[in-house]
């Protein structure tokens, strides 16, 4: 008997393949090149066009990087929070003060601290562009996924008892599908954040010092800083074609991959087959090595049976399994305190430190900070009004139909994924042209950015709502009226409330770059905290970057204590999807 022989003839796809992984390959190379190269903290950023494909290269890598980090510290974290009441009493405070403080609340240390660790090559300033984007990412994941697994229905925790799945089993096979559609909206929501302070993470200044690093967002900021039109052009449709890319390569073949764990199964919500799954499919190359590698499984599986056959009958204990260690109960609560203390450690440390800094700052420091964070609260609080007054009913409209679905799912993508500062020049422009006061103009920049907070969480919501309880309302006559007020409204609000803290946490930070622009060589800026915040970290204030900051904490937790833990334990009670 002849053996069969694999032939293979390259195809178009075959040659896209090759030179996406060659372009990702030389992408790699030049990245570590540009971490190992001497320390350079203010490189020389060329607008001409053709340095933009290397710049938005780095670019995506500084953010998938942060990104893997993020979604690390989600499942570590979420879930910590989520099965542990101890650790949910400091942790969700704790995530609360932290999603409040903006970037710029995060770059000094991080900058100083790195730099000072790695003085020689440009590693310290890459690492700490990385945690910056990770900063602007990772709160809207962790919450997401910390609220998918506090409402995970009851009858599914059930079964898993029933059935005898272990904890680890669970998570992977209950916890972690169940949450899959938030997470993946969100995750694509974070990676948003990160782009929004692309800017901010790759060009900076603290004091006289003047931070660059080779990236999109270092060149909009010099394009914008010089007041060129044409350079900010292209960093725009730059900008546009990397999330465009992105979107093609990464997020739709998830967003296909994820829609399988949809609460019920339905014909009309099976997406179309993404480009990258068609261009895997049809590779010759990758289909003989993928026959190649099964062909290799099987022999060696046979030859082991084969061998292991007089081995059978005597059985042999299997050693305790990891994940068991893990999980035992003595073992996570060890685990589990001594995480905390070190967290409370590093909590007292650090106030320390900052009640060494505040006794510093002026009485007049003080009511000017007062006074800006009353003005900020109020342009939050009327970006998340505008923001749902639309988005709201959108994501319903759009969630509730699989046709609507499958038009506006990679449109609402490439938005929400833009960068809003990329556009502040553009929205700047006609502020002034339709004399818009910045007070006002201000928060309509922040709404450019937080209104995809709510519309992804309210789209995730609105995604997973059993169409057999849409069908059962039809059955019984149920206007339309009738149905969004009893299905889809209460349906949707634990998401809902989940876009509110995120978009309010994103309108905080937002604050930094919306209240104060530089824009052709002058400082536009209007009076809030954002603006306060920008000043001080740009001519090295801490005491008052300090003061501001704390006054943002302070006002962001009273909200989430006094307000959104209050919709958060109502939305996890009353309008948990119970079945």
């Amino acid at each position: 008997m002849q053996k069969a022989q694999i032939k293979y003839r390259p195809l178009p796809s075959d040659l896209i393949l090759m030179s996406l992984l060659g372009a990702f390959i030389y992408g790699l190379i030049a990245f570590g090149r540009e971490w190992q190269a001497d320390f350079n903290p203010s490189v020389t950023i060329d607008l001409a066009a053709s340095a933009i494909p290397l710049y938005a290269t780095f670019s995506a890598l500084r953010g998938l990087c942060a990104f893997v980090i993020s979604l690390i510290f989600t499942f570590v974290v979420g879930f910590w929070a989520a099965k542990s009441p101890r650790a949910e009493r400091i942790l969700i405070p704790l995530l609360d003060i932290l999603q409040s403080i903006p970037v710029l609340g995060f770059l000094p240390g991080l900058v100083l601290a790195l730099v000072a660790i790695f003085p020689t090559t440009n590693t310290g300033l890459e690492l700490a562009a990385i945690l910056m984007i990770f900063t602007g990412q990772v709160w809207n994941m962790t919450f997401s996924f910390y609220a998918s697994l506090k409402s995970l229905p009851g009858d599914f925790s059930e079964v898993s008892q029933v059935i005898g799945l272990s904890h680890w089993k669970k998570l992977w096979r209950v916890e972690v599908p169940f949450s899959m559609m938030n997470l993946v909206w969100n995750s694509l929501m974070s990676l948003s954040g990160g782009w929004f302070f692309l800017s901010v993470c790759e060009a900076f200044s603290l004091g006289k010092q003047n931070y660059r690093l080779p990236g999109l967002g270092a060149y909009m900021a010099v394009a914008i800083q010089l007041g060129d039109t044409q350079a900010m052009l292209m960093g725009i449709a730059a900008m546009a074609g990397l999330i465009i890319v992105m979107d093609m390569l990464i997020w739709r073949p998830i967003l296909a991959w994820a829609h399988q764990f949809r609460l019920e199964d339905l014909p009309g919500f099976a997406s179309p087959d993404p480009l990258m799954k068609n261009l895997l499919r049809e590779s010759a190359i990758l289909n003989w090595f993928t026959i190649y590698l099964r062909r290799r499984a099987v022999r060696k599986k046979l030859l082991e049976s084969q061998d292991d056959e007089p081995q059978k009958r005597t059985k042999v204990r299997k050693p305790l399994g990891l994940t068991r260690i893990l999980f035992h109960p003595w073992i996570q609560k060890a685990l589990s305190g001594f995480v905390l203390l070190i967290t409370f450690l590093t909590i007292v440390l650090g106030t320390s430190q900052l009640v060494g800094e505040l006794v510093k700052v002026t009485p007049s420091d003080w009511e000017n900070v007062i006074q800006g964070a009353l003005f900020t609260l109020l342009r939050v609080l009327g970006a998340l009004a505008i923001a749902s007054l639309w988005a709201v009913p959108a994501a319903i409209w759009i969630g509730t139909s699989p046709q609507r679905i499958r038009i506006a799912q990679p449109i609402i993508q490439v938005l929400a994924s833009f960068p809003a500062p990329m556009l502040y020049p553009l929205a700047l422009t006609v502020f002034l042209w339709l004399n818009i006061p910045m007070s006002i103009g201000a928060m309509l920049l922040m709404l450019m950015g937080v209104q995809w907070y709510v519309l992804f969480n309210v789209l995730a919501g609105a995604i997973r709502i059993p169409q057999e309880l849409e069908y059962a309302m039809k059955v019984m006559g149920s206007s339309r009226t009738k149905r969004w007020f009893k299905l889809y409204l209460p349906s949707i609000f634990p998401s809902l409330v989940t876009g509110w803290v995120t978009a309010a946490g994103g309108a905080w930070n937002a604050s930094i770059v919306a209240e104060c622009l530089f824009y052709k060589g002058e400082t536009i800026e209007t009076l809030g905290l954002g603006s306060l915040i920008s000043q001080a970290a740009s001519n090295k204030q801490f005491e008052l970057l300090a003061a501001s900051l704390t006054i943002m904490v302070v006002v962001v937790v009273m909200l989430n204590r006094m307000v959104w833990a209050k919709i958060y334990g109502l939305a996890q009670t009353r309008y948990r999807l119970d079945f």
